[in-house]
């Protein structure tokens, strides 16, 4: 594990991905204003994270995002739901491959013009596509374990700057990316 995040902490961080960066302002220009949202829940037992805990939390270990676990530990939440945090436009929804696996980009606009993205990785199933608008709540996939490479768990990223390269998940440099617990908390109507 020490090794693997050695690994993940010397990968480089590279120039935002112009092809995501002009697909999300494409979406924000044409987003479907039945879709603003009106406020953000937790990933997993919804809506409050019942019977879910963060067993890496955003900023520990340089941690850019919240490790979600079921309260069994292992892989006892294997295959569990994962729910949009709020209402939102799926920008990708594929395996990556690597230390992330299946991986759900799901961009966020606010009434106040305010716009994030949220990443859901480790997927065990995507349910969503390219394209789909979804509401707070809907189930998007299940918690995996990157095709076999961690015990279950959902690693949650939240990002103030759409469209940046999916990185390394480590990095002292949190700039774009949110506490996502602080921000569910501090932004549920």
């Amino acid at each position: 594990m020490r090794k693997l995040l050695l690994l993940l902490l010397a990968i480089p961080i590279i120039s935002c991905n112009s092809r995501l960066k002009k697909d999300a302002e494409t979406i924000i220009e044409n987003f479907n204003k039945d879709f603003i949202t009106d406020g953000f829940d937790f990933p997993v037992g919804k809506p409050n994270a019942k019977n879910y805990y963060n067993a890496q939390g955003f900023g520990k270990n340089a941690h850019l995002g919240d490790d979600w676990n079921g309260n069994g530990g292992g892989n006892t939440d294997l295959g569990d739901p994962i729910y949009s945090i709020a209402n939102g436009y799926v920008i990708s929804a594929k395996d990556i491959r690597g230390g992330w696996g299946n991986v759900i980009r799901i961009t966020h606009v606010l009434s106040n013009g305010e716009i994030y993205e949220s990443i859901y990785a480790h997927c065990n199933e995507i349910f969503v596509k390219k394209g789909d608008y979804l509401l707070k709540g809907d189930e998007i996939g299940s918690i995996g374990t990157a095709n076999g490479q961690y015990l279950a768990h959902l690693h949650l990223e939240l990002r103030d700057q759409v469209g940046l390269p999916i990185g390394g998940g480590y990095s002292k440099d949190t700039t774009g990316y949110l506490n996502p617990t602080t921000f569910i908390k501090n932004h549920r109507y």
